[in-house]
């Protein structure tokens, strides 16, 4: 079989779904290279920084591994900025889907919501409140994403800090995103990424 024939989802054979479920297989196996040519595609995004975006990236990656995080909050930070491009106005929302099968609930939490915690530092200047934040103050995971900011993402515009290249990171990515999606003894317990 080279094509299914089912023109709609409820006419597909189990046969068809067993050869597509392959071919899924086979195309998610490839994830991981994917996201490093997405990653790298940073490089041309948001002038006006001293650093790049994959530079910024890279140095909150670097940040976290020089702090003692572990892998899933080290390929939180390399990931946390991949929706500049494709999702501009909640560019959160999409690294944290991307990691959501992969890594344990906290660390999707605080990718999905460090886009609103980031706004502590400049929605001042455009008369924004910078506490919003705050309305996630009693959630459990509220400190882990005010560390996450201030310790890797706003720190992480320094043209001088000693920052490796991408491939210094491509292991740890690789040992995340090749964990069974979803495994329950990863991810945890399961929060609502709103609450």
């Amino acid at each position: 079989m080279e094509k299914v024939a089912f023109r709609q989802m409820k006419e597909g054979t189990r046969e068809e779904y067993v050869f597509l479920e392959r071919l899924d297989d086979e195309f998610n196996q490839g994830l991981v290279d994917r996201i490093l040519v997405a990653l790298r595609n940073l490089e041309q995004s948001l002038s006006g920084y001293q650093v790049t975006r994959l530079e910024h990236s890279l140095q909150a990656a670097a940040r976290a591994e020089a702090d003692g995080a572990d892998d899933d909050m080290i390929v939180a930070a390399l990931l946390h900025d991949l929706g500049d491009e494709l999702a501009p106005y909640n560019h959160s929302q999409l690294p944290a889907a991307i990691i959501r099968p992969y890594v344990r609930g906290e660390v999707t939490w605080v990718v999905h919501h460090h886009g609103l915690f980031q706004q502590f530092y400049y929605a001042h200047h455009f008369g924004g409140d910078p506490n919003e934040r705050d309305r996630y103050r009693d959630h459990p995971w509220f400190q882990s994403c005010v560390d996450f900011c201030e310790r890797y993402d706003q720190a992480a515009f320094d043209p001088d800090y000693p920052t490796p290249p991408l491939e210094h990171f491509e292991p740890v990515l690789r040992r995340v995103l090749s964990r069974t999606p979803f495994d329950p003894a990863v991810i945890g317990e399961e929060h609502s990424l709103e609450a």
